[in-house]
């Protein structure tokens, strides 16, 4: 048996403890029943943002704005990141214009903006938009 997983749910917020063999399993969170592992990006918001960066697999943070062309055209190559990713990593979306006191907590200066969070904490940051494979390998490098 696995160690269980701490896992946020991402509709809910509440913690899940999950075997991490079940991963794959689409399990649902105990509290709104919901899919607690998705694969694809969900919306991260201020009052969402403490309950998710807790939890044992990482969390990959996409700050955008609806007026940024970049950030839109970095939407798809982030959806396909979160398929492929399912399991492995969370990946959250933050809208700075809709949540601008915790974009200003987290010293956002340019979007598209990449923060990837482990344990709590943030351990990369990358500024704007590249490639998946480009993605991909950024994330192999920080461990995910």
């Amino acid at each position: 048996m696995s160690d269980p997983l701490v896992i946020p749910c991402p509709h809910c917020n509440g913690l899940n403890r999950l075997p991490a063999a079940r991963l794959g399993d689409a399990p649902k969170c105990g509290r709104c029943k919901q899919s607690v592992v998705l694969s694809t990006p969900f919306e991260l918001t201020e009052a969402s943002y403490p309950s998710q960066v807790k939890g044992d697999l990482p969390l990959l943070v996409d700050v955008w704005a609806d007026w940024c062309g970049p950030c839109k055209s970095f939407a798809p190559t982030f959806e396909q990141a979160a398929r492929q990713l399912s399991g492995r990593c969370r990946l959250a979306k933050l809208d700075s214009e809709a949540n601008r006191n915790l974009a200003g907590q987290l010293g956002i200066r340019s979007i598209p903006s990449l923060i990837l969070f482990k344990n709590g904490r943030e351990v990369s940051r990358q500024a704007g938009a590249f490639p998946l494979q480009s993605l991909l390998e950024w994330l192999r490098s920080q461990g995910v």
